[in-house]
């Protein structure tokens, strides 16, 4: 084993030093506010955070809120339609523009658009389309549909898929782009020989390309899951919630705990619940791509 070398601790000394700050943020903001929150979630804080210890009492009343049940329930629902969604929309039209079509890059950059908009713009957006009195169901009405109803955000329970109709349209062109940069990533020689052999081209997807883009299919998916926990802009501009608690989200409920009910704790204790959510994710993630590969 090759010895200690000084010299190559000062090697591209100013890089380090110019990384120093960007470590200094995540080590403090980050991991120490991270550390912050879960430490004060076990307290009794309310206005202010205080050091008195309680347990897991905000804990146990976090799971008796049926608040908290109802928008786990929502953001579970909303979170498997969206992953599927997402995800299979955006190979599908992927698979499209990979055919060489014409105009791709302004495809591309029209599919891309709506990823660009923040989840406020999008949601107000949406609601304006959603809306009975001037959007769908008006237009329809107009064209001499009387019979048309479409007003999916004002009943509970259509409501959360009227947000994924806006999820989807921001996210899906991203996505696209994600799994086009992976096909255009498979050697062409892989095609010309499926061709001689004459496999079909729907076989070809489903056994060679989609089992070789799989590091793409799992970033992928723990991009959008991720959004998908912290799901809050979108709903807050289209319905805030309503109607009722119809739409709550775990995003909603740790803001209206901190900020307006004035209880630091139960907020503390749901943003740790939602950290947890991240990590289950995160975790298998970095197992599948880093841990769970052979090392010669």
């Amino acid at each position: 084993m090759a010895g200690f070398q000084p010299g190559r601790l000062f090697r591209n000394i100013n890089a380090k030093i110019a990384a120093i700050p960007m470590v200094f943020t995540a080590l403090v903001v980050f991991v120490g506010g991270t550390l912050w929150t879960v430490v004060y979630s076990f307290t009794d804080s309310k206005l202010l955070p205080r050091l008195n210890f309680v347990g897991f009492e905000q804990y146990e009343r976090l799971w008796s809120t049926s608040r908290w049940l109802v928008s786990i329930q929502n953001l579970m629902l909303y979170g498997v339609f969206s992953l599927v969604f997402t995800i299979t929309i955006g190979f599908l039209l992927a698979v499209l523009m990979d055919q060489k079509i014409r105009f791709e890059d302004a495809f591309r950059t029209v599919m891309l658009y709506p990823f660009a908009l923040s989840f406020i713009v999008t949601g107000l957006v949406w609601q304006w389309v959603l809306n009975p009195q001037f959007g769908i169901e008006h237009i329809a009405r107009s064209l001499g549909m009387d019979w048309f109803s479409f007003d999916p955000l004002n009943n509970p329970q259509t409501v959360l898929f009227g947000l994924l109709i806006a999820g989807l349209w921001q996210g899906t062109g991203f996505v696209m782009c994600l799994m086009l940069a992976g096909l255009r990533g498979i050697d062409e020689e892989i095609w010309k020989a499926a061709r001689v052999d004459g496999i079909p081209r729907w076989k070809v997807y489903v056994f060679i390309i989609i089992p070789m883009m799989r590091a793409v299919f799992i970033t992928t998916l723990v991009i959008v899951a991720s959004g998908i926990i912290r799901l809050y802009d979108l709903v807050v501009a289209q319905t805030s919630g309503g109607p009722g608690n119809a739409s709550q989200v775990p995003a909603m409920y740790v803001y209206d705990y901190m900020f307006q009910a004035q209880n630091l704790a139960q907020g503390f204790a749901a943003s740790s619940m939602m950290l947890l959510s991240v990590l289950i994710v995160l975790i298998p993630w970095a197992y599948l791509e880093f841990g769970g590969k052979k090392r010669v």
